[in-house]
């Protein structure tokens, strides 16, 4: 059974790396609008590589159990599961800024 210090432990931990992951794909997006695919598409990989890290460690939360369900406990699962899910949908709507561009970025070059 896992102490209240070490699921909190896990759970900062599945925040920092959604934070690594949303750091990314922002950037991503940026290198994207700018004409840099390739760029932009290395790093969605590195988002898509923190958020399968990020699972991981929510995995071993999960499988782990809290002792008596404290509140605390409680409250940084569920902020570990929210920002996973948040992040989780920003990749999706990176990934679809990335093609989107891309095919702009076709169309010019098609028009030029």
């Amino acid at each position: 059974m896992a102490t209240k210090e070490e699921i909190s432990m896990i759970g900062f931990e599945i925040v920092a790396y959604a934070g690594d992951a949303q750091t990314d794909l922002i950037a991503a997006c940026e290198k994207a609008g700018k004409g840099d695919i390739e760029g932009a598409r290395a790093l969605h990989e590195s988002a898509k590589q923190a958020l399968i890290d990020a699972h991981d460690v929510q995995t071993k939360l999960l499988s782990q159990e809290a002792s008596g369900g404290e509140m605390d406990v409680t409250f940084i699962m569920v902020h570990a599961q929210d920002t996973l899910m948040t992040t989780m949908l920003l990749e999706k709507q990176t990934k679809f800024t990335i093609d989107a561009y891309e095919r702009i970025g076709q169309l010019e070059a098609k028009l030029a």
